[in-house]
């Protein structure tokens, strides 16, 4: 079985942050040393942070990755809302189409229509079905919409071509 598309790319940027933090920052840190006395060396200040933001964002990265390499794809329910379902909704009072997608935090781009499955929206639609309505309160009030269509992440996985899951 094929690798979610946010693992790739969460593994690239793996290895971009661990090339830096190994290659380039001990490089920027022995050039700064280079000039002196460290405690009013800006260089050597700034490559110290960077180095520790790497860290921190190193850890992030690897405890994400396994995180999402463990889950269980086929604990998702196939015939219901749940992660990386893509929902067609349609707005009760306007008749407005919309169309929404649970993705990770990492994929979150709400002016395409990903959003988290932990926001209010993405709880809201969690288990729904085709044909549920669902009322939403967010802050700008309350919306109503008609579940028009659902596509699981098993049915894109399949449509992708990488097999049953």
């Amino acid at each position: 079985m094929q690798k979610l598309p946010i693992l790739k790319q969460l593994e690239e940027e793996l290895k971009g942050v661990g090339r830096e933090l190994r290659i380039e920052v001990p490089k920027e840190l022995r050039k700064a040393a280079a000039h002196g006395d460290l405690r009013e060396n800006a260089e050597y200040t700034a490559a110290k942070e960077r180095q520790s933001f790497l860290q921190a964002r190193l850890a992030h990265l690897q405890s994400r990755i396994n995180l999402l390499s463990n889950l269980q794809l086929d604990s998702i329910p196939k015939d219901k809302v749940g992660f990386g379902s893509k929902i067609y909704l349609e707005d009760i009072n306007s008749g407005s189409p919309v169309v929404y997608e649970l993705v990770t935090p990492e994929e979150i781009d709400p002016r395409n229509g990903k959003i988290s499955i932990s926001s209010p929206v993405g709880r809201a639609l969690l288990g729904k079905t085709e044909g549920d309505e669902v009322s939403i309160s967010l802050p700008a009030g309350v919306k109503e919409y008609a579940i028009t269509k659902v596509i699981t992440i098993h049915e894109q996985l399949d449509d992708r071509g990488w097999g049953q899951i």
